[in-house]
């Protein structure tokens, strides 16, 4: 495992790896981002794909919750959608709207325009952007890089937009497996490229998001799922810890924990107790408190907070949301979630 022995708080590290600790440690999922006012100033004054593509902003978003919380790990202020892209499928990303991908994804002779990029080429300033925030990180706390799981990535290659349901990546998956597999694993080779490149760069751990995972059944999600997010943890384990977080995939824990995989993310909908039991009560689990709690008072978060680090446990327990950060959560709101971790005690 390089370059992870030198972080002075290594309370992440140690609960991937399954270590004794006195408390739990935090960090939440779009952390860098749209809920901070410091985030809003940068916000508009730069576009989205600027601000992933010019490393002393993405690494300066990267660090701003940091400064402002001191959260236990810092996750690199990116996008999934940087993979599409570098594969010669055009990305846009609309205000108000979301993503965007104007030539979608639907039969063989799309298909025939995505490349497997060279990672350097079409996305070194991912490793440029890792480089400058390790350097204001100063090894203080870990670094997390991530990628969307491959499903996840033909969702909005094939949808060509978010969606409630992704009927159109869901009907190409049904109607013609053999391009949506032949997608799939271009995703899959591209993203391992990717993240072995990102642990070169300096990140601690990786994480691989399956936000859509959940829109399929458990045996589709072993098909066009589970079986590429395998890969990429077979490529990655043994260079660097891997978390994997399935959005509503709970069916699949008992799956995920045989992985190889050094940490499962759960949901709001999984209780603890379930996490675990499904899971095998070996493995590290993190999560899983709703975004939209954060709207409660900070006392009352405070004591949720508090009642979730007793049902999971302690050990083998990261303290985090069991999705993104909404973006009109109050900054006191987040802070009274990581203090009372930081202020856990047994």
């Amino acid at each position: 495992m390089a370059n992870s022995n030198n972080i002075k708080n290594d309370l992440f590290l140690r609960a991937l790896k399954g270590e004794t600790v006195d408390r739990p440690p935090v960090w939440m999922m779009r952390q860098a981002g749209r809920y901070l006012p410091e985030f809003m100033e940068i916000k508009e004054k730069y576009d989205f794909f600027t601000r992933c593509q010019t490393p002393e902003l993405a690494s300066e978003i990267t660090v701003q919750p940091i400064r402002r919380y001191g959260m236990d790990a810092a996750i690199l202020f990116s996008d999934i959608l940087v993979i599409p892209q570098a594969m010669n499928i055009e990305v846009e990303m609309k205000p108000n709207f979301g993503p965007y991908l104007p030539n979608p994804i639907r039969n063989q002779k799309d298909l025939d325009s995505v490349i497997i990029p060279d990672i350097q080429d079409s996305l070194g300033y991912v490793m440029d952007a890792i480089k400058a925030t390790k350097e204001k990180l100063n090894d203080e706390i870990p670094l997390i890089g991530f990628a969307g799981s491959p499903w996840t990535i033909l969702c909005y290659c094939v949808q060509g937009q978010g969606s409630k349901n992704f009927d159109k990546a869901k009907q190409l998956c049904f109607t013609n497996p053999i391009v949506a597999h032949s997608l799939l694993q271009k995703i899959t080779d591209t993203t391992i490229a990717y993240l072995k490149e990102k642990v070169k760069a300096g990140v601690n751990a990786v994480q691989v998001f399956d936000s859509w995972g959940g829109m399929l059944s458990p045996t589709d999600y072993q098909e066009f799922s589970w079986q590429y997010i395998q890969q990429i943890i077979n490529a990655l384990k043994d260079e660097t810890p891997v978390i994997a977080f399935g959005k509503g995939c709970w069916f699949a824990l008992n799956e995920m924990s045989k992985s190889g995989a050094s940490a499962l993310g759960v949901d709001w909908t999984c209780s603890a107790r379930n996490a675990r039991y499904l899971s095998g009560g070996k493995i590290t689990l993190q999560g899983n408190f709703d975004p939209s709690r954060l709207f409660s008072s900070p006392k009352e978060i405070k004591k949720m907070v508090t009642q979730m680090i007793n049902e999971f446990g302690k050990d083998r327990y990261i303290v985090n949301l069991g999705h993104g950060i909404l973006p009109n959560i109050p900054v006191e709101n987040a802070k009274a979630f990581v203090d009372a971790v930081k202020e856990y005690k047994v």
